[in-house]
Parts: C-alpha cells; sequence; structure tokens
C-alpha cells in the first residue's frame, strides 16, 4: 500500500528543517569546549584563582572593559581580523601577548564575553603558542561572572 504525505506532515517537515538550518548558524559559532594546553575553568574557579593571586586578562574591546570588567582583571584587548575557527590565523589578528606575565610559568586567566566570543579562545590559544604554560579559559566569560553576582567594576 502507498501512502502520501499529507499537507500537514510536510509542512511540519519543512517547519522543522526551517528551524534547524536557522539555529546552525548559533551552533557553529560557539567556540570550542576545549583547547589543547588550556584549562576550561567556570567563575567559581576563576574567582579563587584570583583571590589566590592568579592576574585575569580581560580580551575585550576598551569601551566594552571600561563600561564593566571583573574586578581585577587587566585590559588587555584582541582585535579579531581572523576567521572565527579553530583553526584561526592569528597573524591577521592584533593582540600584545608581551603584557601576558614575562614569567612563562606564571598562571594567568584569559576571559571574554561568553562562548560565542571568540577573541578569548584565540587569546588562549595563542598565550600557549607563545609558551604560557599555565593558562585557564573562562570559556563562559563576564557573562557568567555576572549571572554568578561576582564583583565587577
Amino acid at each position: 500500500m502507498k501512502t502520501s504525505a499529507s499537507p500537514r506532515n510536510l509542512f511540519l517537515a519543512a517547519f522543522a528543517s526551517l528551524a534547524f538550518l536557522s539555529a546552525a548558524p548559533v551552533l557553529a559559532n560557539e567556540t570550542p569546549s576545549t583547547v589543547k594546553g588550556v584549562e576550561i575553568i567556570d567563575s567559581a574557579k576563576a574567582k579563587s584563582l584570583m583571590d589566590s593571586g592568579v592576574k585575569m586578562y580581560d580580551v575585550r574591546v576598551a569601551n566594552e572593559f571600561a563600561d564593566m570588567h571583573i574586578k581585577g582583571t587587566i585590559s588587555v584587548p584582541y582585535k579579531n581580523n581572523s576567521a572565527n575557527t579553530p583553526e584561526f590565523d592569528g597573524s591577521q589578528d592584533v593582540w600584545d601577548v608581551s603584557k601576558l606575565p614575562a614569567d612563562k610559568s606564571q598562571p594567568l586567566i584569559i576571559q571574554g564575553n561568553s562562548p560565542i566570543g571568540w577573541r578569548h579562545y584565540k587569546a588562549s590559544v595563542l598565550a600557549v603558542k607563545a609558551g604560557h604554560k599555565k593558562v585557564y579559559w573562562l570559556r563562559n566569560g563576564i557573562a557568567e561572572w555576572k549571572a554568578k553576582g561576582l564583583p565587577t567594576e
């Protein structure tokens, strides 16, 4: 017995396909959930590390930092020109890695806006490439920090 698709079923299938395709760019823009040589941390761990003396570096642009930042962070803006992919070409971007600790064994935290922001992902990768041995990445960024009610200024 041959059955044909009803108009309702065709509509539902088309709608589901459209919903999936419209969500794809959002999923594609999210940063990777792992980075070789980098430990991804949450806000509680970042706060604990900062309380023990580890410096946090905010890679957001200067006006974002001026509007609000995590209390105690150091602004080192990352100018993003390369593709937002894990295989980005860091030579196209501008980031002053020399503002990180000279002692490359000293731990540091990289922070940006949220898991969709690529600047802090790229900065974490470049910090490791520059030889830093203990790089932490606050992947959920200031968005998670604020949601947890942690101190900003």
